[in-house]
């Protein structure tokens, strides 16, 4: 009897430990949001004053301000468009490339697969330089095209790697079945094959989406006008040489996460089913 009720003692003391070490970790991770979403409410005396106070008042104007006055309006239209376009060629051409690596066979397959591997350890700041050069030569430099052709050929390695193990796991007798039928391998893969990834679409989606909107070295050596910049570029600015306008920051910081939280609330379930579901071929 003593005996369970020492083991009935530790499974309390295990669990209270468990969930505590949970809530501390949550709130770690979800603090930050909060400490943004208030404070982009107060005003800079404010700041000045106390980093971590609740404001006295909601100057709903930070927003208005970071908006127009600061042209977050401008960067964060040109980061959804370069984002946005650079996604779909990433999982049009990556869908394509690990249709062909996973369902055919032809020689030197496994070198081209080890290279996309590779392409996902080449550190952006050893390619800035001779990418430089590339756009300045084919005349896309200062144009949204360079960070679209940049962000889609960074985002190709972990899209076919994700895409290319998801694919293989179809069962090669839906191909077999639709080629006796008649259908095209352009057809095939439009119609039966890329609306089977859709999961794998999402998760890739959501982390090219993440790593394009957050982007700031090729943007920054990429672009040089006003007008052109992206939301990174814009947030850079409310960071003085003397003073920082930390309302106004906090406001555009907010404007800025926004589309990553809606995107990932309405995709979190293909996004978790995409990670897991190609992890066992078969």
């Amino acid at each position: 009897m003593e005996k369970n009720t020492t083991a009935f003692i530790t499974k309390i003391v295990v669990h209270i430990f468990r969930y505590a070490l949970l809530i501390v970790l949550a709130f770690v991770t979800i603090f930050p949001l909060i400490w943004m979403l208030y404070s982009s409410f107060k005003t800079n005396p404010e700041f000045s004053q106390s980093v971590i106070a609740l404001p006295k008042s909601f100057h709903v104007e930070n927003y208005a301000n970071a908006w127009n006055t600061a042209h977050i309006g401008t960067y964060f239209f040109n980061s959804i468009f370069v984002s946005t376009l650079s996604i779909v060629f990433t999982v049009v051409i990556g869908a394509s490339a690990a249709f062909v690596l996973a369902k055919f066979m032809f020689p030197g397959k496994n070198i081209i697969s080890s290279l996309f591997v590779v392409g996902m350890l080449i550190p952006l700041q050893a390619v800035l330089v001779p990418l430089y050069s590339i756009m300045q030569s084919i005349h896309i430099y200062n144009t949204p095209w360079a960070l679209i052709c940049v962000y889609t050929a960074f985002g190709l390695p972990l899209t076919i790697f994700l895409m290319e193990s998801f694919i293989a796991s179809f069962p090669d007798s839906i191909m077999e079945a639709a080629i006796i039928d008649g259908s095209a391998l352009s057809y095939l893969f439009f119609t039966i094959i890329l609306p089977m990834t859709r999961p794998v679409i999402a998760t890739v989606a959501i982390l090219n989406f993440l790593t394009n909107w957050k982007e700031f070295s090729f943007a920054l050596v990429f672009i040089s006008s006003e007008s052109k910049k992206t939301l990174p570029l814009g947030l850079y600015n409310f960071l003085g040489a003397y003073t920082t306008d930390y309302a106004g920051l906090m406001a555009a910081l907010v404007i800025a996460t926004l589309p990553l939280f809606i995107l990932y609330i309405l995709l979190q379930e293909q996004v978790i089913n995409g990670m897991t579901a190609g992890a066992v071929k078969g």
